[in-house]
């Protein structure tokens, strides 16, 4: 059964072989990293890492039974006990509930280990199997978001209060 793990230092091979297996599958939702993203991956990764120690954000990954990556659960800029959630699940892992489940054990995961009251996401309005999940995992859209934010595409933000 897939783990949900915070992100650390020996995730990067795994998390590098994650991306570069479904980039083309993530380009056709999601605006694609770009090529330096992948030349200087391990420099960026690091830094990711650095934003995690100094609580900026929380990083998880969803890890299957023979050690590979399922998916990416990012938990960013986290301030006034709120932080928008960004998730990308793999190819194969896709239409099968994983994001969703993985979404919903996150929430009080946010709550208990990093205070969080409130999560928002955006999701293009292209991209219905996020705006699915984000429903499906108790988000209520709140309006729309920048297509700035989206890679130019028009889209919603979502909202999930996780304490009562």
């Amino acid at each position: 059964m897939p783990e949900l793990k915070r992100l650390h230092a020996d995730h990067a091979p795994a998390v590098l072989d994650f991306e570069l297996a479904n980039r083309a599958y993530f380009a056709a939702s999601v605006p694609d990293r770009g090529d330096a993203y992948f030349a200087q991956f391990t420099d960026r990764y690091n830094a990711l890492l650095a934003e995690q120690e100094a609580g900026i954000c929380a990083f998880y990954v969803l890890i299957a039974e023979d050690g590979s990556v399922l998916g990416r659960f990012n938990l960013v800029d986290i301030e006034d006990h709120t932080a928008e959630l960004g998730y990308r699940v793999a190819r194969q892992a896709a239409g099968r509930g994983v994001a969703t489940a993985t979404v919903r054990e996150l929430c009080p995961l946010a709550a208990a280990r990093h205070g969080l009251r409130t999560l928002r996401a955006a999701a293009a309005h292209q991209n219905a199997a996020s705006r699915k999940v984000l429903v499906k995992a108790g988000f209520v859209p709140v309006g729309p978001a920048d297509p700035a934010h989206l890679g130019g595409k028009p889209g919603t933000w979502y909202q999930r209060d996780l304490v009562p």
